[in-house]
């Protein structure tokens, strides 16, 4: 499935081509490919969002619950058509999707949900750098690639230490340059019951878009992290070079504040995203929110996707552009 933004967001783009027309950098945008959508209980189906920019053949991986798997549903929707991937008779179309395109991992947080699939790929995907605040590569180091879980493939840890993949710790506030590719990376730490989580900003030249792991809101968090994420984000969207943001929205309303264990609901996105919006001091009509890391349930009746997706829009007075995540879905952000 291939998702387009509409006018609303080509407008909201249009202003950023007009005002970096004269620059030396050209404005490219981004697409975002759904390799896993979800927060729990699908497995298979797990936060996994690989960034390229448009047109180019390779990119990162913003979290990793699902790689493999998410690869090949993606390709069975066509999201890679027109990938142009190595010629290699010995390797298969999937193991050259996650070879060649991946270049990289960055993990906002190390729950299940966000590294199953790197784990279970590793034996096979060799060389590739894991990028993350160092909180959470050394939950990655200690708990998971450490001989007892999983062998340790990773260059630091428990020995032998086997250094098929290669940690980076990433500084709040300092942007890194991310291997193979020309894009930039700089992380903010956020809340998330008690675990230190991560919002990512890939840039590319001018051009900006904006990942944030899972959080909660500051009100129930008890935090301020997300006021301080608004207020750095805030000039990036007056100039228009923030392309776009991929977002949580775990519950629908009719979960309680206590129990969101650093989650989101419809009511508080929609809070926080005006805060956003009054830091910013500009109209954010047809900004692009790709809504992620809803959790399923086993209920009967109506999908969690289309409760939240009802409750956002009944509740966006300010127009944001809403497109819930789902798998084998690739979303241009322009």
């Amino acid at each position: 499935m291939r998702v387009r933004i509409g006018k609303a967001i080509l407008g909201w783009g249009a202003v950023a081509l007009i005002l970096f027309s004269g620059a030396k950098v050209q404005a490219k945008g981004f697409e975002v490919t759904v390799l896993g959508a979800h927060g729990g209980l699908e497995d298979g189906n797990l936060s996994a969002y690989l960034l390229r920019e448009q047109g180019a053949n390779v990119g990162v991986l913003l979290d990793a619950g699902t790689v493999l798997n998410g690869m090949e549903k993606a390709d069975a929707a066509h999201a890679f058509d027109r990938l142009t991937l190595p010629d290699d008779p010995k390797t298969s179309r999937a193991g050259g999707l996650v070879h060649h395109v991946i270049q990289g991992y960055l993990i906002s947080h190390a729950h299940l949900d966000h590294v199953a699939g790197l784990i279970a790929v590793s034996p096979n995907d060799p060389g590739k750098p894991i990028y993350a605040l160092p909180s959470v590569l050394s939950v990655m180091q200690d708990d998971l690639f450490n001989h007892r879980v999983w062998p340790n493939l990773a260059d630091r840890g428990p020995k032998p230490a086997l250094g098929l993949f290669h940690y980076h710790d990433l500084l709040e506030g300092q942007s890194v340059p991310l291997a193979e590719t020309t894009l930039t990376v700089t992380s903010y730490p956020l809340s998330h019951g008690g675990v230190e989580s991560t919002a990512f900003l890939l840039r590319s030249g001018a051009d900006a878009l904006l990942y944030l792991g899972d959080t909660g809101p500051d009100a129930v968090e008890h935090s301020n992290r997300l006021e301080t994420l608004w207020r750095l984000m805030a000039p990036l969207v007056r100039a228009h070079q923030l392309r776009g943001m991929i977002i949580e929205c775990s519950y629908d309303n009719s979960r309680a504040d206590a129990q969101l264990f650093g989650h989101m609901t419809p009511l508080w996105l929609l809070r926080e995203l005006r805060a956003l919006k009054t830091q910013a001091g500009l109209s954010m009509k047809g900004f692009p929110v790709l809504v992620s890391h809803i959790k399923p349930v086993l209920t009967q009746g109506e999908a969690v996707e289309h409760r939240i997706e009802a409750q956002l829009g009944a509740g966006n007075e300010e127009g944001f552009r809403f497109i819930i995540a789902r798998q084998g879905a690739q979303i241009a952000f322009p």
